[in-house]
């Protein structure tokens, strides 16, 4: 093979590849456009700004096709950095098909609205042990085992991480 072909086939390569990776990001933002939108309902807690909102609508996207996606605000920034950085152990789920653009977009979003840990104090693991999710929720006796699926008992559009709207029981507490 001459050089010349050899040098062609790379450079069809790296076309195709930033071709792909164009075609990804085009489709990010079409699709967060598409979240963000009023008509879906889509009432984040506290709503991302600037550069976070495309990460943020990615972020909804990619965890709520599973599981309801949860406030940043809820965890630490401690517990999201060993979420994504371990995607191959997630809560007894492997997630492969996470690709490092979606993980690093996700992860800026999460860092810039999650708090972070005292000294000392321990990271946990599950929404219902953060000191931060627990003074959101001072009065409500949650179920037992409580999960990310007893969002929607109190907040019917978690699914679609609509946080701000209640059921009818919570509406008016104090």
């Amino acid at each position: 093979m001459s050089y010349f072909s050899r040098f062609f086939n790379r450079l069809q390569f790296v076309f195709l590849l930033g071709a792909i990776i164009c075609f990804t990001i085009i489709l990010g933002c079409v699709t967060a456009n598409a979240v963000n939108s009023p008509e879906n309902g889509y009432r984040p807690v506290d709503p991302a700004t600037g550069r976070f909102q495309e990460a943020q609508a990615l972020y909804v996207e990619t965890c709520s096709g599973c599981h309801v996606p949860l406030p940043a605000e809820v965890l630490p920034t401690q517990t999201w950095r060993r979420l994504l950085e371990k995607p191959d152990v997630h809560y007894g789920v492997s997630l492969n098909d996470i690709i490092s653009v979606t993980q690093l977009m996700i992860w800026n979003y999460l860092n810039a609205y999650s708090r972070p840990l005292n000294i000392d104090e321990p990271m946990p693991l599950y929404v219902t042990q953060s000191r931060y999710f627990k003074a959101l929720h001072p009065r409500v006796d949650l179920p037992k085992p409580a999960s990310h699926r007893s969002c929607i008992l109190c907040h019917p559009g978690a699914q679609q991480y609509d946080y701000q709207t209640l059921t009818p029981q919570w509406k008016d507490a104090p």
